[in-house]
């Protein structure tokens, strides 16, 4: 868990080519992934390495923001689990240790996020509940999800 400043120049890419892998070419959606937020001083940068094909490569990667950012509340974003690693539980631990950072840093705080409507039960399984009707962006149907503050 870094701020970008604290990251590597090679870790800092591989997690924007991750991210680029399967935001922009799997799910074929051209779109604008440097938001800016990345670089805020108060976001943190929650990533798994694991082994792939011989190295290491990220293998989930979620960005933690901080609140009146992206919503009111501080949130989870750019949640992603590298295709070779999903169902193997990483990016459910990376979920969780997101929102214990989260918590460490706006202790009490609910969370919102915009999720991909497909991952509504992936997300319920971390307390989030819908909290919006659907709506697209970047022609994906999304929704608003909110857990609430503990």
């Amino acid at each position: 868990m870094r701020r970008w400043s604290e990251l590597e120049v090679t870790t800092a890419y591989a997690l924007l080519a991750l991210r680029a892998e399967v935001f922009v070419v799997e799910q074929a959606c051209a779109y604008l992934d440097l938001d800016g937020k990345d670089l805020h001083a108060d976001a943190l940068h929650v990533f798994a390495v694991c082994d792939h094909e011989g190295g290491a490569r990220i293998g989930a990667y979620l960005r933690v923001v901080p609140p009146t950012v992206s919503f009111t509340e501080p949130s989870l974003g750019r949640v992603v689990t590298a295709p070779d690693a999903r169902g193997s539980g990483l990016g459910h631990e990376l979920v969780r240790r997101g929102i214990e950072a989260l918590l460490q840093r706006w202790p009490g705080s609910a969370i919102r996020i915009g999720a991909q409507a497909h991952l509504e039960r992936y997300y319920a399984a971390h307390g989030f509940v819908v909290d919006s009707e659907p709506y697209l962006e970047d022609g994906i149907p999304h929704i608003e999800m909110l857990r609430a503050a503990p």
